[in-house]
């Protein structure tokens, strides 16, 4: 049984999607070429705090910045550092917030200049992809319903999904229960109900679904090399349907 909020836990998480919002906003119109990522974390972790929120990645698990910044062949957890984003890039932005104790979590995969037309394709599938499942995220439905039109969209594109990385529950913690991974069958998992606070987030890759770890500890990359795209957002369920928290 999953722990429903209360309406005063949901007004709170709401804010702290609504900062999430703004700082996203914020840190979108600085991703240009010449800019190096730990410039990304500094704007991040000024305008998180600035808005009277925590950034919520920044010590989590020993997690060194405010924000993951991951480019091309990098699928999640990059580590903000000298690196300088450059024209063909695309750069995925991952953020957390924590809002008086409630979290929002959020991510968007931002191309650099001129990006071939394969690429760009990968970064629409991954934001629609993300849609469609947001869509399925309706009370009566199952957990796994979210999971399977997501891998159902992008496979069908000729995309695959990762695996090893999933989208959870929120609000109260980053990560609650329950895990929503980007692949499964329908008509699985817990029963969506009213209440239920939602990160959803497909990683989707342009060559294999599985990935590997850097020594960094941190950081995934494609096995093959090839590039990968993160859309995420925060969403409420209502008794009619989801509400995107982190627009």
């Amino acid at each position: 049984m999953i722990p429903l909020k209360s309406k005063q836990e949901l007004q709170l998480i709401r804010e702290s999607g609504k900062i999430l919002a703004r700082v996203m906003q914020r840190v979108k119109g600085s991703v240009k070429p010449g800019i190096a990522t730990f410039e990304i974390d500094e704007i991040v972790e000024q305008k998180i705090r600035e808005e009277g929120a925590v950034p919520a990645f920044k010590g989590y698990k020993g997690f060194p910045a405010s924000v993951c910044v991951s480019l091309n062949e990098e699928v999640v957890h990059g580590i903000p550092g000298e690196r300088i984003i450059v024209d063909g890039d695309i750069v995925s932005i991952d953020i957390g917030v924590n809002y008086k104790g409630y979290f929002s979590d959020a991510a968007v995969t931002l191309p650099v200049g001129k990006v071939s037309p394969k690429v760009k394709k990968l970064i629409e599938v991954t934001k629609r992809a993300l849609n469609e499942g947001i869509r399925q995220a309706r009370p009566g439905n199952r957990i796994f319903d979210i999971s399977y039109v997501i891998q159902n969209y992008v496979e069908a594109q000729g995309f695959s999904v990762v695996r090893q990385f999933v989208g959870h529950g929120i609000g109260l913690n980053l990560h609650e229960d329950p895990e929503i991974p980007n692949f499964g069958r329908p008509n699985q998992g817990a029963t969506i109900e009213p209440g239920m606070v939602l990160a959803i987030e497909p990683m989707v890759n342009m060559g294999s679904w599985e990935c590997r770890i850097l020594d960094n500890g941190w950081t995934a990359v494609t096995a093959d090399n090839m590039p990968s795209a993160h859309f995420e957002h925060t969403i409420e369920i209502g008794d009619r349907g989801p509400l995107i928290l982190t627009a």
